[in-house]
């Protein structure tokens, strides 16, 4: 059943998940020179099915450059246990090349027998390659920075010496059976013909995957769109896109790619990665599900995204944004009172997202300025108090009233309604009520009292209504 938790002003996040939350609250154009990437869209550009992509949750890559990650041994095994359980395709590990330790990791998760794929991050460097597929990883993916910046400041090596390097590499990769990824770092400010050339080449040998990275998180969506389908139209093997969200456009890039003819996507926890992070997973199937709830659901544990979310915030010792994706302790809270007296009759009025189906709870927020007769009905009911209409209107205007002057408490609200039922309820009834309200506010337990309401939610008939103190 479908938890709905109505609480008060300040103490909003008091669900049975046991997650932790908050509530405290430039680069250049990219250098691409094409007229299709910088003009208009064209509006003959084929459209690829949105649900034609696989996950490559980067965590324990493009995790362990957050800023205070730090994953021992067991805990990178939890988190691809668990991720493997949510039903992510390919999870990504640190090159061995960067430690030893790194090195022994990789051997170990790639020997769990897990379902999900276990690839390995590495420079455009034979020592590297080497050392990946020794680990035995399912596969290597392989990146090469192609920008003028990165090639002028990082690897100091011109477009052709890459280009000979990623056939070299490829190669290997392809002789020992183990599947590769090539792909150009900082794809949005490289030049269109290095980019293509290097795609073209190894497409020709027979990789797996070319990646597309916004290694900096300067592409828009339309941006992404042209460039993806440039590639699309370039290549024959499978596409990776990697976004970051300096910008803010990494979940809505990552569609973009999925629609223009990518075919896999590199996500992390919460989003967590290098400066801001790249795609969230949590986020990414959100805007998924929306596309295709039932698909989304039958491949994926939806209910493991708020488990394993927990897990990385407590492991990197961040918590979980107020405002995040599904989990967030405002995800699913409703406060203004003409929305609460649509979501109490049907709550697809507000909610684009199933809570039910995450494995998460609503929140009714009724104590305050806003709220509506509707929502404090609801209380009525769930106390049991009887009250008329005209009752529950006027102690709505009462609690609105003192809204006005201050923040209003729980207590306070039910005072006001237990106020209208005195000569409704006996008094031995009424003191008991009051007693074990008092209670429940001292002791910030939570008290459930359930009573059924009809309601509707795609299938669902009915939903649960709990008081939570």
């Amino acid at each position: 059943m479908l938890s709905t938790i109505f609480t008060q002003g300040r103490n909003i996040f008091t669900r049975a998940l046991g997650r932790r939350t908050s509530l405290s609250g430039g680069l250049t154009e990219p250098a691409i020179k094409s007229s299709k990437l910088n003009g208009s869209h064209n509006e003959g550009t084929k459209t690829y099915d949105a649900m034609n992509f696989k996950i490559i949750d980067s965590t324990l890559r493009e995790g362990e450059q957050f800023s205070t990650a730090y994953f021992n041994t067991h805990q990178k095994i939890e988190i691809a246990r668990m991720l493997n359980d949510m039903g992510v395709e390919y999870i990504e590990l640190t090159s061995a090349a960067a430690s030893k330790q790194s090195q022994k990791d990789i051997e170990l998760i790639a020997n769990l027998g897990l379902k999900a794929k276990i690839l390995t991050h590495v420079r455009c460097h034979m020592d590297d390659v080497k050392k990946a597929v020794e680990s035995g990883v399912n596969g290597v993916n392989v990146f090469c920075g192609t920008s003028q910046l990165l090639q002028q400041n990082s690897h100091g090596k011109g477009i052709e010496h890459i280009v000979e390097k990623a056939r070299e590499v490829t190669e290997y990769c392809l002789k020992h059976g183990v599947e590769v990824r090539f792909s150009t770092e900082d794809s949005f400010r490289s030049n269109l013909a290095d980019v293509l050339k290097i795609y073209s080449a190894v497409d020709k040998l027979g990789v797996n995957r070319v990646g597309i990275a916004d290694t900096f998180g300067i592409a828009t969506p339309k941006q992404v769109a042209q460039l993806v389908s440039q590639v699309r139209s370039a290549v024959n093997c499978d596409i990776e896109f990697h976004a970051h969200d300096d910008t803010g456009c990494a979940i809505a890039n990552s569609l973009n790619a999925i629609e223009s003819g990518v075919t896999h996507i590199d996500t992390c926890v919460l989003g967590i990665g290098e400066r801001n992070g790249i795609t969230p997973l949590g986020g990414f199937l959100a805007r998924m599900y929306s596309l295709n709830r039932e698909e989304i659901k039958r491949r994926y544990d939806l209910k493991m995204i708020s488990k394993v979310e927990n897990y990385i915030a407590t492991l990197v010792n961040v918590q979980v944004p107020f405002n995040n994706y599904i989990t967030g302790s405002s995800a699913f809270t409703h406060k203004a009172g003409v929305h609460i007296k649509a979501i109490l009759k049907n709550p697809e009025c507000y909610e684009i997202l199933n809570p039910d189906d995450f494995g998460v709870e609503r929140t009714i927020q009724f104590a305050s300025r806003i709220t509506g007769w509707n929502a404090i009905q609801a209380r009525v009911e769930q106390l049991n108090l009887g009250l008329s209409p005209d009752q529950t209107k006027a102690a709505t205007a009462k609690i609105k009233a003192l809204a006005d002057t201050r923040n209003v408490s729980l207590a306070d609200v039910d005072e006001i309604l237990k106020g209208f039922t005195m000569h409704n309820i006996p008094q031995e009834q009424l003191a008991q009520e009051q007693q074990q309200a008092q209670q429940a506010v001292d002791s910030a337990a939570a008290a459930t009292t359930p009573i059924s309401r009809s309601s509707s939610y795609g299938d669902s008939a009915q939903h649960l209504y709990s008081n939570s103190f």
